[in-house]
């Protein structure tokens, strides 16, 4: 009789167990599935770098089109992404009151919640066209030289360029910075000019200490400069100031001047070439296979004001061993921020980044509600990633969030890995040292897209408007 009790007892137990087994399966497959975040910027500006609903991973199959991330295929290290600390930049900034400074350098350097994290800055060796006037370190009386470079000093640069960056690093001191000359002094050049003309060949030794002396004066002031280039945009000599520096002029220079002047003074910061835009590959292909030259050289930079971002491919197929940075593209006051949202996003963010760019920058961090300061013959359209105006109202325009999709999330240290383009939807992955996947992806068609994230053989369904933008977040596992 108690052997019958006991069966029937297991006989009531057996659909109990069955189902909590079942319950117990389904929470397993859910404890698997991994959370999505997602922020989203709209071509009408109605969500700007704005946090979305997350999405969930799981096993379901559809037919929708699939951007699949490959963690196994990696390409380049990150180094930052950022704008250029224009002279003028730094004094828009200088104007804001104390909090109003210190809110403002938090939220665009730091790695809190709100912040946007940018890791990269570009600066100006002497004026920029997006200095109020034009001046070098070493300027001399007309007819004088200073062969010693006895009167170098960082002139204007002391009073904004430096303090900024100096608050900066306090907020992240890792930032990077890179160097770049629009002009030498007038006395070395053969016109006596500060637009145009180029670097007289007996000024070259002197024009290398002058390098020199930069970077020893800044590290004097807590900056170190982690990269220069010898000459913005060498080829453009109609800019005020500017310099025509031809390749095998640019490849004499580094070769037998700035890159033993480098040498001997122990200082190891990067020397990167060309740094102009992308319709001339053959500029930094050919101080590349200058065999005094090519020792010196870390890598090239480029624009995209002319040309394809492919070009940066091309230089890396002929030298793999060479890094690629994209430094400089300007948003315009003619433009809407529609349309340089979707090219810039598409080209300089994800192109440069897919074509092994090691960074990306956009141009004047900020200026004034009249594009200001800039030089005589300066742009008077560029347009910088905020608007600072007289009364300190701060207006973040398109290229915050231009760069702001990818320094936010794409820290220093990470890896680009595989994804694919599917149709109109130009995207880029990274792997961050946290161990976090971060997709990158812009709609460039004309209506909304559905489309798969696939990663680990899971997947989420999502959307994306015509021309918006948006960062997706995971953990790895």
């Amino acid at each position: 009789m108690k052997n019958i009790k006991k069966k029937l007892q297991i006989l009531l137990l057996l659909p109990l167990i069955v189902v909590q087994l079942k319950c117990g399966s389904s929470k397993s497959v859910t404890s698997n599935s991994g959370k999505v975040a997602s922020w989203i910027t709209t071509k009408d500006e109605t969500s700007k770098l704005k946090k979305q609903d997350d999405l969930v991973f799981g096993s379901e199959t559809n037919s929708n089109q699939t951007i699949e991330i490959n963690p196994s295929q990696k390409f380049q290290t990150v180094e930052g992404f950022g704008f250029s600390l224009t002279g003028g930049s730094a004094q828009a900034i200088m104007k804001l009151d104390k909090a109003k400074k210190e809110a403002l350098l938090q939220e665009l350097f730091s790695r809190k919640e709100n912040a946007i994290g940018l890791s990269y800055l570009r600066i100006s060796i002497g004026a920029s066209d997006l200095n109020e006037k034009v001046f070098s370190y070493d300027d001399m009386p007309e007819g004088q030289t200073d062969l010693m470079l006895e009167h170098f000093n960082l002139g204007p640069d002391l009073n904004d360029v430096v303090p900024v960056l100096q608050d900066i690093l306090k907020i992240n001191p890792k930032i990077k910075i890179m160097g770049s000359p629009w002009s030498p002094p007038v006395w070395m050049k053969d016109n006596g000019s500060s637009k145009g003309g180029s670097l007289q060949p007996k000024y070259y030794e002197v024009y290398a200490q002058y390098f020199v002396k930069y970077i020893q004066a800044m590290k004097s002031h807590g900056i170190a400069i982690d990269a220069i280039t010898p000459q913005n945009e060498p080829l453009h000599p109609g800019n005020n100031p500017s310099l025509l520096m031809l390749a095998e002029q640019q490849a004499d220079f580094i070769g037998n001047h700035l890159g033993p002047a480098f040498a001997k003074a122990g200082i190891k910061t990067k020397i990167i070439v060309y740094d102009h835009n992308c319709n001339k590959p053959e500029y930094p292909l050919t101080i590349l296979r200058d065999k005094k030259a090519n020792p010196f050289v870390v890598g090239s930079a480029f624009h995209l004001y002319e040309g394809d971002i492919s070009a940066l491919t091309t230089v890396h197929n002929e030298f793999p061993n060479k890094d690629l940075y994209f430094t400089e593209q300007y948003t315009g006051s003619g433009s809407s921020f529609e349309n340089d949202l979707k090219w810039n996003v598409k080209n300089v963010v994800i192109g440069s980044m897919r074509n092994w760019s090691k960074i990306a920058l956009s141009w004047g961090l900020a200026n004034d509600e009249y594009y200001k300061p800039f030089t005589p013959g300066g742009c008077t359209t560029c347009k910088g990633a905020l608007m600072i105006d007289q009364n300190q109202n701060i207006k973040r325009e398109v290229g915050y969030y231009i760069i702001g999709h990818a320094s936010k999330f794409v820290p220093e240290g990470s890896v680009r890995i595989g994804s694919n383009v599917s149709g109109n939807l130009h995207n880029v992955a990274f792997k961050t040292p946290q161990g976090q996947i971060v997709l990158i992806v812009q709609n460039d068609g004309a209506s909304t897209e559905t489309f798969n994230i696939k990663y680990n053989q899971q997947q989420t369904t999502t959307t994306l408007n015509a021309g918006a933008v948006a960062t997706y977040v995971w953990k790895q596992n």
